[in-house]
């Protein structure tokens, strides 16, 4: 298959041509309550081809790769009918490697099965819970990557993905609690949740009966779960260069120097930080991984970028090239998305708190531009420097760039959140991870859930 790839690269017309072609095997459980609604195990092959030309890109996707050269026609084709101006690529140094992963144990689907029903009965036995959603899918992919500069990677990753939610109801009032988990390949980690389930299940049900706190800003304490979602979403995206390039007022904003933050906050995103589900060797333009400083010691430092997106603004690739599958062509995506640790205790962060939220988990959000709104999963109040009564679901809200200035105190208990997955373009669910320490806002908006 090399010796075709390489034979279709050499059609004459482009000023750049790539060819990836994906190699697939999946399986997915759905529960809803009592009912399986899914489940089953499925393979694919297939790929695409971009070629660039005066500046416009072609794209074709395929299930067939007899007829490679065609498809390469047709992208070179499509592409010069688009492109007017003299455009190149970041230039980079073409690769050639074969990067397989490590040892990852089979498990057979009836064995999946038989833990999530397990964790489905823990659930739906629990006194005050309605019902129950459960979603997990695994992955293998081998991916094989060539370009008309001479680049040739073989790559082979797996996922797993694993997510969890308890739904009580009385009196017409419902309330949820779930957990995510995910691993690159690693199934050991779905495995010995009964208590970490028997937990949410009763949270759920308490928060039928907890108080709702009084609307009004506060200090608020994120844990590491929210504070990863929190950079992922209101910041992380704002970094993506394609954003920043198609929006005037973005490229206002997120002036590179520009101070956001205190001396203490320092945000990463990273291909380059080994075992987390946004790893990789190469992206999918070829680009080796990178750990790429967002804002280094509270100034905006750098932006993550493709060949195209760095070519456009003058800066360096990142390897944050990334498309979902082959029906897609890459663009501009996040990694492992993090908050540095600092050296503070939770104990430290919270102890001159007289009265504050310690908000908790993530239950959905949105954002536009530089505001967002969050739902926290659970939130505690904090009161004379300790945690306090179980509250009701809160919702954070503000502007992002006011509340990095906010950021206050940070944590020396880095965790990764592994579960779920990034959306954007259409192109979801891509795997990735965020994290963070836990870290206190001076000030922050809070509503009731």
């Amino acid at each position: 298959m090399r010796n075709v790839i390489v034979d279709a690269l050499k059609s004459p017309g482009a000023d750049y041509i790539e060819i990836r072609i994906e190699e697939n095997r999946t399986s997915r459980l759905v529960y809803r309550g009592k009912r399986l609604e899914e489940v089953g195990e499925t393979s694919s092959l297939g790929g695409n081809v971009r070629a660039l030309a005066k500046g416009g890109w072609g794209f074709v996707s395929f299930n067939d790769t007899d007829n490679l050269k065609d498809n390469v026609q047709l992208a070179i084709k499509d592409a010069r009918l688009i492109g007017k101006e003299d455009f190149h690529l970041n230039p980079i140094k073409p690769v050639v490697d074969i990067v397989r992963p490590g040892k990852v144990a089979a498990v057979s689907l009836a064995s999946k099965k038989q833990l999530l029903d397990e964790y489905n009965d823990i659930i739906l036995t629990t006194p005050g819970i309605r019902t129950s959603n459960i979603g997990y899918g695994d992955g293998k992919k081998k991916t094989t990557f060539a370009n008309s500069e001479g680049a040739y990677i073989e790559q082979t990753r797996t996922d797993i993905n694993l997510r969890l939610t308890a739904v009580a109801a009385k009196n017409g009032e419902v309330q949820q609690v779930g957990l995510s988990i995910g691993s690159l390949g690693d199934f050991s980690v779905m495995e010995g949740l009964t208590e970490k389930v028997k937990q949410l299940s009763e949270r759920a049900v308490a928060l039928l009966s907890a108080p709702q706190a009084k609307s009004g800003e506060y200090t608020v304490v994120l844990d590491p779960i929210l504070a990863g979602v929190f950079t992922h979403e209101a910041f992380g995206h704002l970094s993506e260069a394609d954003h920043v390039y198609e929006n005037p007022k973005l490229r206002e904003i997120m002036v590179l120097g520009r101070r956001f933050g205190d001396k203490h906050l320092n945000i990463v995103d990273g291909a380059a930080v080994p075992g987390l589900r946004g790893s990789y060797k190469y992206d999918d333009e070829g680009v080796s991984a990178a750990k790429t400083y967002l804002i280094r010691e509270g100034v905006l430092e750098n932006r993550l970028h493709s060949r195209e997106t760095a070519a456009k603004m003058g800066e360096h690739t990142t390897g944050n090239a990334r498309a979902v599958n082959y029906s897609f062509p890459p663009i501009v995506r996040m990694t492992n998305t993090y908050i540095e640790p600092k050296n503070l205790s939770f104990e430290d962060i919270i102890a001159d708190i007289k009265e504050g939220i310690y908000a908790q988990e993530w239950y959905g959000g949105t954002t536009s531009l530089e505001m967002f709104t969050f739902s926290a999963g659970e939130a505690y109040m904090i009161r004379n420097g300790k945690v306090a009564e179980l509250l009701r679901p809160v919702v954070l809200s503000g502007n992002v760039f006011e509340t990095l200035g906010k950021i206050d105190a940070i944590g020396n208990d880095l965790e990764m959140n592994q579960g779920g997955g990034c959306g954007k373009r259409g192109q979801v669910p891509l795997p990735v991870s965020n994290g963070s320490p836990h870290i206190r806002i001076s000030r922050c908006l809070v509503g009731g859930g």
